[in-house]
């Protein structure tokens, strides 16, 4: 599935760059971070999906989009000498108790909670800093095209190291397996993950990081939308809170005071 996926997300990005105008050109530098991203990129999905498979399913959401922003700005901080001012911290404590009320975490038991394979979702959330931190350090190559080349590598380590082929059930890949392997490589992935990118490039680290609080939101408005499952008072509460979280980290001025001339 990452293969297929990834890959198309690597065709669907040739004909954006030849569109935009963008060199396929990398240096010797880009090309090592690019590897390494890849190399990141693999391990955090190989994580994530152990604590799928292994640990509390329903909880993984919570726990890797919690700490990812939370990680990304405590990585900074101690490697990087970032400084954390007090209102970042109140807004990742708000953003954190936003995302753990959208997602219900008060209906999970302790042995839920509290399993150890639910380590691999702690794995992850750390990685994900690691990927975007090392993304940001690219200065020579447009996002969009150092994207593309993470997608192509970690296509062939997937591909080297993954993958059996002759055991793929391709007889099973009917319709709306290809038509939801598109939309999952060319919406969520060619699209969305490139905006991510473009987004360290244009706003930071840590600023970007932090609308990764706005997950759940989304991922239960549109289950409720197109799954028609029911919109709760925590999910209205989380999203507020959520929403504060993302504006505070950003410095987002919602009422802009008018200048007046004199």
């Amino acid at each position: 599935m990452i293969f297929l996926r990834f890959f198309l997300t690597a065709l669907t990005m040739i004909p954006i760059i030849l569109v935009m105008k963008k060199s396929f050109k990398i240096d010797f530098k880009t090309l090592l971070l690019v590897i390494i991203t890849s190399l990141v990129f693999i391990t955090y999905l190989k994580y994530f999906f152990l604590g799928t498979k292994f640990g509390t399913a329903g909880l993984g959401g919570a726990l890797v989009t919690t700490l990812i922003p939370i990680n990304t700005f405590l990585i900074m901080a101690l490697m990087f000498g970032k400084k954390i001012q007090r209102k970042d911290i109140f807004a990742l404590i708000l953003g954190a108790i936003g995302v753990l009320t959208i997602l219900n975490i008060w209906s999970f038991s302790y042995e839920d909670i509290f399993t150890t394979h639910n380590m691999y979702f702690l794995f992850a959330s750390m990685l994900w800093p690691i990927l975007t931190i090392v993304s940001s350090k690219i200065t020579h190559t447009s996002p969009i095209v150092f994207t593309f080349y993470m997608y192509v590598i970690t296509t062939i380590l997937v591909l080297v190291f993954f993958i059996d082929f002759p055991n793929i059930p391709h007889e099973k890949f009917d319709d709306i397996f290809w038509i939801n392997i598109l939309c999952l490589a060319v919406i969520s992935t060619t699209f969305a993950t490139t905006i991510y990118f473009i987004g360290i490039d244009k706003l930071g680290t840590n600023e970007v990081s932090s609308f990764i609080f706005l997950v759940p939101f989304f991922a239960i408005g549109l289950s409720a939308i197109f799954l028609k499952e029911e919109i709760g008072l925590t999910m209205i509460i989380g999203t507020i809170l959520t929403i504060i979280s993302v504006t505070i980290l950003n410095d987002i001025k919602i009422f802009k005071k008018k200048k007046i001339n004199f």
